[in-house]
């Protein structure tokens, strides 16, 4: 192995978990079970790392394979937060019928897809597999004209073949379009284009977008909803009460969804609408709009959102500017004269 390829494994064992490194090398497949069993998992990482290059060494293997292991890594660890942000993206226009979009099948999109990115550039090296989950994760290591591909800063993609949605995270403005255009080309659709939702947990957005959470619809007779933690409280005071608190409770979870949510760490409102106050003349008579950012951020901002409006603390019924979170399945809006919509550009995503 290379110098390169020795600090690609070198920082993977640091990432893997010592507890998961016997069943991660198991996944893995590349060490033989007599190699597998010479390894003393009570030992300590890095003499752990220094038996494990020795072993890679005999087997002579390459970088491909200890690719393979990444990918083994990432798709066990998606929720990790240290991993980076995560970016939503929609493919539009199907060709033909909404069937033939969602009929494409895995190896007829891994051969397209990694044909057309070799044609858009010559140094990259692709990396397909599927999850158990049924999507497909592919990692991206790119190069240029002039240099062979980085595979210490790789792209990953996940894609549902049958959906339209895309996650990618750890891609450069750079490198942006050439997946855009590999991904349109390989899939039955004919543009793709910013969902406007991002966030550090790849399930909490994708159950957002695909609404795999546990959603509550209006209803002419709601049943009360019970709140998760009971409280000992006055009973006069809790009989009064009770009505409003539960409006508040049903509105807060129509807008917001019951049960467990998608943990959004983050919304964004940016606004460009004209100055109203007529107690300051000098910003309402501007010809240009006003302009600012307002961002809402919390570990979980669905749940914190739905307890402000449960308890009191936000009005009710919920203003659709947050409940349009969940309902749009997007954390990124821009605030115009004419209404909240979807951006007119792209945001860039992280270098």
């Amino acid at each position: 192995m290379d110098e390169s390829t020795k600090r690609l494994l070198q920082r993977l064992m640091r990432r893997i978990q010592t507890q998961m490194l016997r069943t991660t090398l198991d996944k893995w497949g590349r060490l033989t079970g007599e190699q597998l069993r010479s390894m003393d998992f009570t030992l300590s990482k890095w003499a752990l790392t220094e038996k494990l290059l020795a072993i890679c060494e005999e087997n002579e293997l390459a970088v491909k394979h200890i690719t393979e292991l990444e990918m083994i890594c990432e798709s066990d660890v998606i929720d990790n937060p240290s991993q980076g942000m995560w970016y939503a993206f929609q493919l539009m226009d199907p060709e033909g019928t909404y069937y033939d979009a969602h009929s494409v099948e895995l190896t007829q999109f891994k051969e397209q897809f990694k044909s057309h990115l070799r044609e858009l550039i010559r140094h990259v090296s692709v990396k397909i597999k599927k999850h158990t989950d049924e999507a497909v994760w592919i990692r991206i290591a790119w190069g240029d004209t002039f240099s062979r591909p980085n595979h210490m800063k790789p792209t990953y993609v996940v894609h549902y073949l049958q959906t339209p949605y895309v996650f990618v995270t750890s891609l450069t403005s750079k490198q942006k379009p050439l997946l855009s255009q590999a991904l349109v080309l390989s899939t039955r659709y004919q543009a793709i284009k910013d969902a406007n939702l991002s966030g550090r947990k790849l399930t909490a957005i994708r159950d957002l977008l695909m609404r795999q959470y546990h959603q509550v619809f209006p209803t002419r007779y709601p049943a009360p909803i019970a709140e998760n933690d009971q409280t000992v409280s006055n009973q006069h005071i809790e009989r009064e009460q009770a009505e409003p608190a539960a409006n508040r409770l049903q509105a807060a979870c129509e807008a917001f969804g019951g049960g467990v949510l998608p943990q959004l760490q983050s919304a964004v409102y940016k606004l460009e609408t004209k100055f109203r106050d007529h107690s300051n003349k000098t910003m309402t008579e501007r010809e240009e709009p006003f302009k600012c950012v307002v961002k809402f951020a919390s570990t979980n901002l669905l749940e914190s959102l739905r307890h402000c409006a449960s308890s009191g603390i936000a009005s009710t019924p919920v203003t659709p500017l947050l409940s349009s979170i969940p309902l749009k399945g997007k954390n990124y809006f821009v605030i115009t004269d004419n209404g909240p919509g979807p951006s007119s550009q792209m945001r860039q995503p992280q270098n």
